[in-house]
């Protein structure tokens, strides 16, 4: 699918205890899944990254939502910033909502986290067992998540820049620990936000292989 003019755009809302969460929905015609973008700390659903792999994800299929789970406020502290369950509260409630909405209820999810945002992704499939099919991090921290990895089950890809010193480390004990269908790749040359030429690009490829394995259905 190459026509953007064809994909349904909308602006929402997802109200949590304290407030309500800003996304962007975008789904493509005929679509039967979506993913589900967690940002890192520091990030926002304005992320360069996190469109650009969103708009690869769009062209072939597959709806997106990108979505701010902490306010501006929120986001300026560090604390909050690194707070896991927060995160994962949040991502929790948007997971919910998505399947209660007319437009969404029946599309099938997976995860797209950045950073902290992994963490908060693989907290949620641990939790949505039966719901979230997907996960794929970049750059991410599942060693964040590390007393609940056990529990997750649904297939997982961890994406890692090759210069990315401690993280593949990181990476590679939350690996260890994942009893799920599960996947690490390496990205020669790639530092943590994957800025150098063609990783980003690789970094959409193999996102889009990971979620058309396990998230299409037709």
């Amino acid at each position: 699918m190459n026509n953007n003019d064809q994909i349904l755009e909308q602006l929402i809302n997802v109200p949590h205890d304290s407030g309500s969460m800003e996304g962007l929905l975008k789904i493509p015609p005929y679509a039967s899944a979506l993913v589900l973008f967690a940002h890192g700390s520091g990030s926002s659903r304005f992320s360069p990254r996190n469109n650009f792999v969103a708009n690869i994800l769009n062209e072939v299929g597959l709806a997106s939502l990108l979505i701010d789970l902490l306010s501006k406020k929120e986001d300026e502290i560090y604390q909050t910033r690194f707070d896991i369950n927060l995160l994962a509260e949040r991502l929790n409630k948007v997971v919910q909502w998505l399947t209660t909405q007319k437009l969404t209820k029946s599309l099938v999810i997976g995860l797209f986290g950045a950073s902290t945002g992994a963490a908060a992704a693989l907290h949620v499939a641990a939790k949505w067992p039966d719901s979230i099919k997907a996960v794929v991090s970049r750059g991410g921290r599942p060693d964040l998540a590390m007393n609940i990895l056990e529990k997750v089950i649904a297939p997982t890809l961890l994406i890692v820049g090759g210069n990315d010193g401690m993280v593949i480390e990181l990476n590679q004990a939350a690996y260890e620990k994942l009893n799920c269908p599960k996947k690490m790749n390496i990205i020669p040359h790639a530092t943590h936000l994957f800025e150098e030429a063609g990783c980003l690009e690789e970094v959409a490829k193999q996102a889009k292989l990971w979620f058309n394995q396990y998230l299409q259905t037709n």
